[in-house]
């Protein structure tokens, strides 16, 4: 059953973010909305549930078809409205008292504790701000549902329950969903649709699949293309070839024979596409400095411990050494990040740290968190450029072009970035800072488009980058890493894969 029929729709902000999209969706689809940041995901969304007019085209949807919108930030007027409300007041005034029970159900599918429900939206995670979000749209029961980047903010546990969710709802609810997670695109999705400025491809297939049929239709219209164009060549070749004997000759057959072979070679041109070409979202890139030492990192049964104290786990004898690219698995809570801190503690300043951590001399570290607090929200891109590093304004400015912030976000201040455009500067500063021989990565792939992490995937790859990570991106986890450390019962130890870790967060109830 057809519940919406987008037909030539198009949108066009100063350059157009898609045109002639064609996409019918029906009862059970569950579709993945695929795009480098700020290439239109969004605003297709809003296009469908009619807050946004599009340049072209028209949405048709079914008669009395209701649509749940999940957008991506908490609305303002919501912070100080508990959990348990903020779900409340989405219900219509004559249900909210008398159907009440409804945001139980809800809250009781999303597992929300009872603690939780009564804390204001701003006490909250970001993780389960989102939830909160989503629980408001789910319970007036909409025919269907959009979400918008709808694990921005949430950690591996949250993801797994999210997917489970999705997974669970009645098969005839059609799902449209934008994300980055190319993980949790093939767990929750059964067809993708690539959103593209000139025609916007669409596959009845999850995320992989799809991405892989995307390739080779591309190899194959760029193969298609340059054969057209070489046959034209040739073609002008003959043209200009008998056009000579013709003039020499004063043969009128000639001349008909050479306007012909002009006609022909100009409607292969006309009519000939060229391949698509992905404008890039920027550039990310980082250096390598080597090293002699075999041996970067030693933990001697490190203690790592809360803030006041309490034992969160302890390292055993661990060693970090050069080529290795280890991933931290362990739940939310388990200390992740609080040994990347004494880590990073040890390194940049020994002497504060006790011998259960040892750095080799040599090593000079490269720092990235997922918060990025190193980039202050008053300050601009290129102030930042230049105040930090040795370069001209006009040095700084091609830097930052190259890694997509072109003129008119150079002087914005960093916090009126998107949080993708946030991560690709907070990886420039990375790069330019004292090239480092260790990275220590907490939550990379925060907020970076697909692009962005496949190209983070290859930096660190091609320069065999030693570094220990964290991240809830599955996909990253599993191209990256080649050493993998648990966090379970307070100890650290050490695994083949990370993928025992991640079925049995899968099977935490949820």
């Amino acid at each position: 059953m057809t519940l919406i029929n987008i037909r030539n729709l198009g949108v066009t902000l100063g350059n157009p973010l898609f045109s002639k999209l064609n996409l019918v969706v029906n009862a059970g689809d569950r579709i993945g909305l695929v795009a480098a940041n700020g290439r239109g995901k969004s605003t297709l969304l809003a296009c469908i549930t009619g807050a946004l007019e599009p340049s072209e085209g028209e949405i048709t949807k079914a008669r009395g078809l209701t649509v749940g919108h999940v957008a991506q930030n908490v609305p303002a007027a919501l912070f100080d409205t508990p959990f348990y409300d903020a779900v409340l007041q989405a219900l219509p005034a004559d249900q909210a008292e008398s159907e009440s029970w409804r945001v139980d159900v809800v809250l009781e599918s999303l597992d929300v504790p009872e603690l939780m429900r009564g804390r204001p939206l701003k006490q909250l995670s970001g993780g389960w701000q989102r939830l909160a979000m989503l629980a408001r749209t789910w319970v007036s029961e909409p025919d269907v549902l959009l979400l918008d980047e709808p694990t921005n903010h949430l950690d591996l546990e949250k993801i797994a329950q999210l997917e489970g969710w999705l997974n669970a709802l009645p098969r005839d609810v059609p799902v449209i969903l934008s994300s980055h997670d190319r993980a949790f695109l093939n767990a929750t999705t059964n067809r993708t649709l690539f959103l593209r400025p000139e025609q916007s491809p669409a596959f009845a297939l999850p995320y992989t699949r799809a991405r892989a049929a995307l390739d080779e239709a591309d190899a194959s219209e760029a193969r298609r293309y340059e054969r057209d164009m070489k046959v034209a060549e040739q073609l002008r070749k003959q043209a200009a070839k008998l056009n000579n004997i013709g003039i020499n000759s004063g043969s009128d057959l000639l001349v008909v024979k050479t306007k012909q072979l002009k006609q022909r070679a100009e409607k292969l041109e006309d009519a000939a596409k060229p391949a698509h070409l992905e404008r890039s979202a920027g550039a990310i890139r980082l250096a390598n400095r080597g090293t002699h030492a075999k041996v970067l990192v030693t933990l001697e049964d490190a203690a790592v411990t809360t803030p006041d104290g309490t034992l969160l786990f302890k390292t055993g004898r661990q060693f970090i050494c050069q080529g290795d690219r280890i991933v931290l698995l362990g739940l939310n809570g388990a200390g992740k990040s609080r040994l990347v801190s004494m880590l990073k503690q040890a390194i940049e300043r020994p002497e504060t740290v006790r011998d259960s951590i040892k750095a080799t001399p040599s090593l000079v570290l490269g720092y990235g968190d997922q918060a990025l607090a190193d980039l202050a929200d008053t300050d601009t891109p290129i102030g930042t450029i230049i105040r930090r590093f040795d370069v001209g304004d006009q040095r700084a400015r091609g830097l930052l072009a190259g890694a997509g912030m072109m003129i008119d976000m150079q002087a914005k201040p960093i916090g009126q970035l998107s949080g993708g455009q946030k991560a690709r500067l907070g990886m420039l500063v990375l790069r330019l800072t004292e090239p480092p021989n260790f990275y220590l990565l907490d939550e990379p792939t925060n907020h970076l488009d697909i692009e962005g992490q496949e190209a983070l995937e290859s930096e660190l790859m091609a320069h065999e980058a030693s570094c220990l990570l964290v991240s809830h991106d599955r996909s990253f986890v599993r191209a990256v890493g080649n050493r993998f450390w648990l966090i379970e019962r307070k100890r650290l130890v050490e695994v083949e894969s990370p993928e025992g870790f991640f079925a049995s967060v899968r099977g935490d109830g949820w």
